[in-house]
């Protein structure tokens, strides 16, 4: 190869390398970095859609500057200000089209046209000479994210629209990664956001610690329990069991918000739950992407170092003496993920858990856990005589029906199936092969129908 030929090579594999370490620096700053950037514009500057937008902004400059000038020695501190310096840029804009507006408010009224408010005009010395890296006191850093969390489960928005938020602001996913994530078109999910931030300006939702702070966290532990369902277990029509990058997104946004409430022991519950929940990923699925059920899975695959670590969160849990849904289902959990093998499975202990968390919750998922695991305690027969009446209960208070939920079905047959009666275990596989969404559970339905058929 000519000189000119290898010096050329050389430096295009340099600028790629240069490439590769930019994007992984910019991956991990959007991730580990921007909500807490987020959080602290939208205090100093009172708008959070000018503080989510600006740091978007600064980490597309990112991707551009970084491979050629390398990646600063403060990654975070280099976001802050460039988002900072963005959003005083759009201010002062915005300013400068209103005060032509407002100049222009008298020929305006004269033709007919409503005179504009005369909004507070943006300072042009606000900022003056604040040109300082994000050295900011540690714990405002850490009230302004916490507040940034709570707003992201405010009441006044739907359920859908705080998983957005939060994924957005606080997990610091982009608009199109959020809605590959849950399947939906990426203007659906981009209009959703835009509204979510719409109403919290104009209801003037505040940036701040609100006085139910209890209700708003169990909100906000909630909504990320969905997200990590969603991922375990996709109702969508992903042909995958479990999504394996959302239950990462859903852990890693959970431990954020353990970092924020280290002394919350449902926090702990939660976050115990889903490793232990995601120490199964590899174990649910054959090579054919086939459903593989609990008692069948090849427990070496297990990840013991995400049971060990749930194991030793669960415990420092439970000794804050404050019980709780999550910690009762990290529990249960937990009886799963120690067993040896299937029959070493402590069912007993966990039928009584389930009856905890029954009284708990009153709900009828719950219900149905406890009437399996009553089943493989004491027999298919008790199963049968507590799931019997469940499909007529609501789920949630309101429709629709447990009767509609394809997992009744399925355990019902599963248990006629056990109390050998294969002809009612067929009915109720076909009516929960009718009712599942996912393909591979789908798959596995099937194969049981026919095998209850053949029995």
């Amino acid at each position: 190869m000519p000189p000119d030929d290898a010096q050329a090579g050389t430096e295009a594999s340099a600028r790629t390398v240069a490439r590769e370490v930019a994007d992984a620096a910019v991956t991990r700053v959007a991730s580990e970095e921007s909500g807490r950037v987020i959080a602290l514009l939208a205090h100093r500057f009172g708008d959070v859609d000018l503080a989510d937008e600006a740091v978007h902004e600064a980490l597309i400059t990112a991707l551009e500057v970084w491979p050629v000038q390398g990646v600063p020695e403060n990654p975070a501190a280099w976001l802050f200000s460039v988002a900072r310096n963005g959003a005083i840029d759009r201010m002062r804009r915005a300013a400068s089209a209103r005060r032509r507006i407002l100049a222009a408010a008298p020929e305006l009224h004269a033709r007919g046209f409503v005179t504009p408010d005369p909004a507070l005009a943006f300072d042009e010395d606000t900022d003056a000479g604040e040109e300082q890296d994000m050295i900011v006191d540690p714990g405002s850093v850490h009230d302004e994210h916490l507040r940034l969390v709570l707003l992201c489960c405010h009441p006044a928005l739907d359920r859908d629209t705080q998983v957005a938020l939060t994924l957005r602001l606080v997990g610091g996913l982009s608009t199109p990664e959020i809605a590959a994530a849950f399947l939906i078109p990426e203007t659906t999910l981009a209009q959703r956001i835009v509204r979510a931030k719409r109403k919290i300006r104009d209801a003037r939702i505040p940036l701040s610690l609100p006085a139910d702070i209890d209700e708003r966290i169990e909100a906000v532990l909630t909504m990320l329990y969905l997200i990590f369902n969603e991922a375990y277990l996709s109702r969508g029509t992903a042909d995958a069991v479990v999504r394996v990058d959302l239950a990462a997104e859903a852990i890693r946004v959970t431990r954020v918000v353990q970092s924020l409430l280290p002394d919350a022991a449902e926090v702990q519950g939660l976050l115990a739950l889903e490793l232990f929940q995601h120490s199964r990923t590899w174990a649910r699925t054959d090579a054919h992407g086939d459903l593989v059920l609990l008692e069948e899975q090849d427990r070496s695959s297990w990840d013991r170092a995400q049971i060990e670590s749930a194991n030793e969160i669960v415990a420092a849990a439970l000794t804050r003496m404050d019980p709780g849904p999550f910690q009762v289902q990290a529990l249960i959990a937990a009886h799963h993920a120690n067993a040896r093998t299937a029959d070493e499975t402590d069912w007993p202990g966990i039928a009584r858990l389930y009856g905890q968390l029954e009284a708990m919750t009153g709900s009828p998922v719950v219900s149905l856990n406890r009437a399996v695991a009553v089943a493989m305690a004491d027999g298919p027969r008790a199963g049968l005589d507590l799931i019997d009446g469940l499909d007529r209960r609501d789920v949630l208070g309101g429709s629709p029906r447990l009767g509609d939920y394809h997992l009744l079905h399925a355990a019902r047959g599963e248990l006629l199936l056990r109390a050998d009666e294969p002809a009612a275990a067929a009915l109720a596989f076909e009516r929960a092969c009718a009712l599942a969404r996912n393909p591979a559970e789908k798959r596995h339905l099937e194969r049981r129908l026919r095998e209850a058929r053949t029995r």
